[in-house]
């Protein structure tokens, strides 16, 4: 079956599994991965600009701090994962508008089951990285509110970047019924946490605010873009927000690594501000100049 890609390009690629570089149509991992059988693997998404990886060793901490919080045995290091992504982007000549999807399951086990004690093989690796442009339309996006809250620290811990995205992806499937980009998600007291993609801020008089990373991810864009605040002399502000306070902002944008700075222009059919605000176009123009001076250059 002939499926149309998003990018052409994309047919041909070559993608790292196991320790192994192989094309697309062979880039499988066995049923018996962790990862098929409950979502038992950790992630990140990274982005190459010009020659460099942004954020490459921000995004590294959190792939080893999540590894660690599921208990994976067998890590491997740092300079093979580096090795592996260097080797997947140089096979598909990627040194510039390439998004990366870096996995690590737990790995192969002997027989069914939930109890990582079946798994005896070391974790696996997957490097995929695609040519993927910002995946929203630069002129703004639609969200409306799920149903569906986000886990809260006592369910299953946001600050672990796992696999097991079922909670989003239930908040996903309302937005696509509801004919928009994503869904707004509520932690269990009714505050705003985050969507089901990314994170996300608003802007009130001339002061940003985005929710504490207390039932959301705390995302390596959000990071920066609160660091890009406190450097260009932008007050900013990390605090519990209502959806009230969203409804009446005068700016909302979202923040992730495949969308980068995101404006929205909609929630729950309530018109956010006049447009893509002022605040939102600088900080998208102080991000775009980071990414285009700053990163781990690609070895060639």
């Amino acid at each position: 079956m002939s499926l149309q890609l998003p990018d052409p390009r994309n047919a041909d690629i070559w993608v790292h599994v196991g320790g192994r570089l192989v094309p697309r149509a062979e880039a499988k991992v066995s049923v018996f991965d962790s990862s098929v059988q409950g979502g038992d693997a950790c992630w990140e998404g990274l982005r190459v600009y010009s020659g460099k990886i942004f954020k490459l060793d921000a995004h590294l901490d959190r792939l080893m701090r999540s590894a660690k919080a599921l208990d994976f045995e067998r890590v491997p290091s740092r300079d093979e994962i580096r090795r592996a992504i260097f080797a997947t982007l140089e096979r598909n000549g990627m040194r510039d508008g390439a998004h990366i999807r870096l996995t690590l399951t737990r790995g192969e086990k002997v027989t069914s089951g939930m109890s990582p004690k079946f798994n005896r093989s070391g974790p696996c690796l997957i490097v995929l990285a695609e040519w993927k442009a910002p995946v929203y339309d630069a002129r703004g996006i639609r969200l409306v509110t799920s149903s569906w809250r986000r886990n809260p620290p006592m369910c299953v811990d946001s600050k672990i970047h796992h696999n097991n995205l079922i909670n989003n992806i239930l908040a996903k499937i309302e937005a696509n019924h509801a004919g928009v980009d994503d869904a707004l998600m509520l932690d269990i007291e009714g505050y705003v946490s985050e969507t089901n993609a990314t994170n996300v801020f608003l802007v009130r008089d001339g002061a940003l605010f985005t929710p504490f990373a207390d039932h959301c991810l705390p995302g390596v864009t959000r990071a920066t873009v609160l660091e890009l605040a406190r450097r260009n002399g932008i007050e900013a502000h990390e605090r519990r927000l209502s959806l009230v306070e969203f409804y009446g902002a005068d700016e909302v944008f979202t923040t992730g690594t495949m969308g980068e700075l995101s404006p929205v222009l909609e929630i729950d059919r309530r018109t956010i501000g006049g447009g893509v605000g002022p605040l939102t176009r600088r900080l998208q123009e102080l991000y775009r100049a980071l990414t285009e001076s700053e990163g781990t250059s690609l070895p060639f």
